[in-house]
């Protein structure tokens, strides 16, 4: 398994990050600035991005994982190479995802803890309603960790 930092053609990765986050132009606004990484095993299986917000926070804005490959670990995986390469570069990684019974435990059980949450974040940036496993999202769950 290959994880490698990306700073050419990041572009081409969109159809793999749509997965992570449907609308084109919220994908826009982090992905120039900031920090792609691909894992590898020995093809493409996942994808994120990570941004520098400021003040010691850093953001994870997108993590990916192609269907056929979820629940094998390459996320976990992602994450622990984020936490580790952004240990003395940020005080604070954050991460922030719709409040979805899915993808809440999965960023606990890397070690984030409730930060704030912000109502009705989904409805009010995203011109249509957003779905994840049958269920609508509609607030923003913000997720820290100390690093």
């Amino acid at each position: 398994m290959d994880i490698r930092l990306v700073t050419d053609n990041k572009q081409s990765f969109l159809p793999l990050l749509l997965l992570a986050d449907e609308v084109v132009g919220m994908i826009e606004k982090y992905l120039d600035r900031g920090e792609l990484y691909a894992l590898y095993d020995p093809d493409l299986r996942a994808a994120c991005v990570l941004t520098d917000e400021g003040e010691g926070v850093f953001e994870l804005q997108n993590i990916t994982v192609l269907p056929e490959y979820q629940c094998r670990g390459y996320g976990r995986k992602l994450v622990k190479h984020l936490v580790d390469s952004s240990k003395g570069r940020a005080k604070v990684l954050m991460v922030g995802t719709g409040d979805s019974p899915m993808t809440l435990p999965f960023y606990q059980q890397c070690g984030f803890v409730f930060s704030h949450r912000i109502k009705n974040y989904m409805m009010d940036h995203y011109d249509q309603p957003i779905f994840e496993d049958g269920v609508q999202l509609f607030d923003k769950v913000y997720l820290k960790m100390d690093l």
